[in-house]
């Protein structure tokens, strides 16, 4: 068969949306809703707030435990995973440190979206998880006079009990 080709189908990209310079979104793997996030252009990867981040020995493998704050005070929830990577991430002062990461869901106006998180103690910050370039890229136009634009949209869409 001389000259046949396979057509590739293109699928038609989804027009970016407008976000703010900050937002609250969900996060459905750990069962988490409107924490607060910072919209970082200047980081490349997303972190996410965590504290007691340790490989555990569970039977015969080993595991990455972490803590995340539940978004209400004082309530924490625990997590184990087996899926995980131990990378080098550059700070916000240009220094590299090594950093589990890992990937989860997370809903942002509406989207679903898989993305990778370093896990980090942000503790002493503003906000507890930072949305980098990797996760916005070729999805989100941000506008910085804005900000809630998610948070705001799922209030409108969300109906009443």
């Amino acid at each position: 068969m001389i000259g046949l080709r396979k057509k590739t189908v293109k699928r038609k990209a989804r027009p970016r949306q407008v976000i703010g310079y900050s937002d609250r979104v969900d996060f459905p793997d750990f069962g988490l809703v409107d924490i607060a996030v910072k919209i970082d252009t200047g980081a490349y990867t997303s972190a996410l707030h965590c504290t007691d981040v340790r490989l555990v020995q569970d039977r015969d493998r080993t595991r990455l435990r972490f803590t995340l704050a539940s978004g209400q005070p004082g309530r924490r929830k625990q997590f184990m995973t087996d899926s995980y990577q131990y990378k080098t991430i550059k700070n916000s002062f240009g220094q590299a440190e090594k950093r589990f990461v890992i990937h989860t869901r997370v809903v942002i106006l509406g989207r679903i979206i898989r993305a990778e998180f370093s896990l980090a103690n942000r503790g002493t910050m503003r906000f507890p998880v930072l949305l980098g370039r990797k996760l916005l890229r070729n999805k989100f136009i941000v506008d910085v006079a804005q900000k809630d634009v998610s948070y705001n949209l799922k209030q409108i869409t969300v109906p009443s009990s």
